[in-house]
């Protein structure tokens, strides 16, 4: 006889209504949670395995490379920038290996070594950070520093950086722990002036101090869908201590600083400069410090938590003519793939790719300034050819280039300049 008037489980007792799930048989019942540790017990008794400690994470294991491998693996899709690389590629390393060691009571705690990156406007520091997670095959998250604000003002928290990176680790917090951040634009929230401000800098010094316990390492409360939207939504949390976060920007004016640094000399006297000596105006950036970040803007508690500072050098003729053709992801090689999905070979002269060099480094936008010439010069091409069928192979020559660019909203802009 049923003493509780519905099915309840012959083990425990418990009813129907009192458990996730029921499973009938012919004349008893049984419920999940006997079925669990029915199979865990089985499982040591016969087999002698021990439950899990749901505590007790297993190490993460990663594609982890030496550096002179990971540089080389740079390489392929990154032309020069070598200290650049190199300065990353020994990070990554160190950062990836600490966290695939096991903890131990020792006195010696590894900390992480997060990175700045100054460079001017498309030398390749974001390209450099992808280039790197795709490596390890990690979680990565770009996050542009502009739209940062303090909590509480219109804009977004910094905690929606790391719901970018939920949403790149499909929102698995352990995988999100383990990845990588890429802050953007780093120099736009640089205070105002180098003394310490005495009213609320909302989208400068706020922003930074609201950076420090990311950087540094903390539980942190993450809307996974961004704060401002759903304030409904539950929070994740997250722990920033084994998220490696690279930080880059232009740091355009920054070179003031570094040669009013360099040129400091006794009132009276020669100073011995041997940087002098080395001093090339157009790469002072190879001399910046973590003093000339201070002077820039940025607060020195921010800059402690980015130890490793690195430059990428300007781009020259030689290096933007090998950034068309030679990475495994060249412009050229891009062109030619969209060409051959339309069963037409695609060519550059020689002379074509010097003259879009030249036209980029006129313009100073670094490789972005190549894929905008480039479809400059291309788009008519790519609007034409598809529909014809008589075509099979197509040459761009400097004539043709240097027609279609003096059509373009470029060469117009520049001429009314």
């Amino acid at each position: 006889m049923n003493p509780y008037g519905q099915p309840y489980c012959s083990f425990c007792g418990r009813r129907k209504n009192e458990v996730e799930l029921l499973i009938s048989g012919t004349e008893a019942h049984i419920c999940n949670g006997c079925v669990t540790q029915g199979y865990e017990l089985v499982q040591q008794e016969l087999y002698g395995i021990q439950k899990k400690d749901k505590k007790k994470k297993d190490l993460p294991k990663f594609d982890l490379k030496p550096p002179i491998e990971m540089k080389k693996h740079l390489d392929q899709f990154v032309i020069g920038q070598e200290e650049a690389k190199k300065v990353l590629s020994v990070a990554v390393y160190n950062h990836y290996k600490r966290l695939m060691q096991p903890t131990k009571n020792d006195d010696v705690h590894i900390e992480k070594s997060n990175i700045i990156m100054v460079g001017e406007t498309g030398t390749g520091k974001t390209y450099l950070a992808r280039t790197i997670a795709k490596i390890l095959q990690v979680p990565f998250a770009i996050a542009d520093a502009t739209v940062l604000t303090e909590a509480g003002y219109v804009g977004e928290d910094v905690e929606s950086i790391l719901s970018r990176l939920l949403q790149a680790a499909d929102y698995n917090p352990d995988l999100a722990e383990r990845g990588i951040v890429y802050i953007d634009e780093i120099d736009k929230i640089a205070r105002k002036s180098d003394n310490p401000s005495i009213t609320r800098d909302v989208s400068g010094e706020g922003v930074q101090q609201g950076l420090l316990k990311l950087l540094e390492g903390s539980i942190v409360n993450v809307p996974p869908q961004g704060g401002r939207k759903h304030p409904e939504q539950k929070l994740v949390q997250v722990n920033t201590e084994n998220i490696l976060f690279i930080c880059g920007g232009a740091f355009d004016g920054i070179t003031r600083h570094i040669s009013k640094r360099i040129n400091t000399r006794p009132i009276g006297f020669t100073s011995n400069n041997k940087l002098l000596d080395l001093w090339d105006n157009d790469n002072l950036l190879r001399f910046v410090t973590q003093q000339d970040l201070k002077s820039f803007g940025l607060i020195p508690e921010l800059i402690g938590r980015l130890p490793l500072l690195t430059y990428l050098d300007p781009l020259d003729a030689p290096a933007m003519r090998k950034i068309l053709t030679e990475p495994k992801n060249a412009l050229v090689k891009q062109y030619k793939k969209l060409f051959k999905m339309e069963g037409i070979e695609l060519e550059f002269s020689d002379d074509v790719l010097d003259f879009i060099v030249e036209q980029a480094m006129e313009y100073k936008l670094g490789a972005r300034g190549l894929r905008s010439i480039c479809e400059a010069i291309i788009t008519d091409a790519m609007y034409e050819l598809p529909s014809r069928t008589d075509i099979k192979k197509f040459t761009v020559t400097l004539d043709y280039a240097r027609n279609k660019f003096e059509r373009s909203s470029f060469y117009q802009l520049k001429m009314v300049a």
